[in-house]
């Protein structure tokens, strides 16, 4: 089998999809483990978001169904990781906002950080 333009064309840009994908992978376990969003960029994850939204709709204009795969895949990881974002956001520095101990008297944060 001989690698003519085309399939050279097609096998780059499936291992392009495919590395673009799957970079999303690591920041969205770190976040699911970890549930904590403060070393996520906020504004990155709204353009990249926005960006592969706009790279879909692009994709269907041109009926370009695997572009259209490969970005609504990054799109959906990228999502997911800007929910992850919004809902693991750490609160402000100095903010005064520590969960209740149980032990605690009524009304009295617990001094530990949680």
């Amino acid at each position: 089998m001989t690698l003519t333009p085309t399939i050279l064309t097609q096998v780059v840009g499936l291992a392009a999809a495919l590395c673009s994908t799957a970079s999303f992978a690591p920041q969205l376990v770190k976040l699911w483990r970890r549930k904590s969003g403060g070393a996520v960029s906020l504004r990155m994850y709204v353009l990249t978001v926005s960006g592969f939204s706009l790279w879909s709709v692009y994709g269907v204009l041109l009926a370009s169904w695997p572009l259209v795969v490969a970005n609504l895949v990054s799109l959906a990881l990228s999502s997911a990781i800007l929910a992850l974002k919004l809902r693991y956001r750490d609160p402000p520095a100095g903010s005064a906002s520590r969960s209740l101990s149980p032990d605690a008297p009524e009304g009295r944060a617990d001094p530990t950080p949680g």
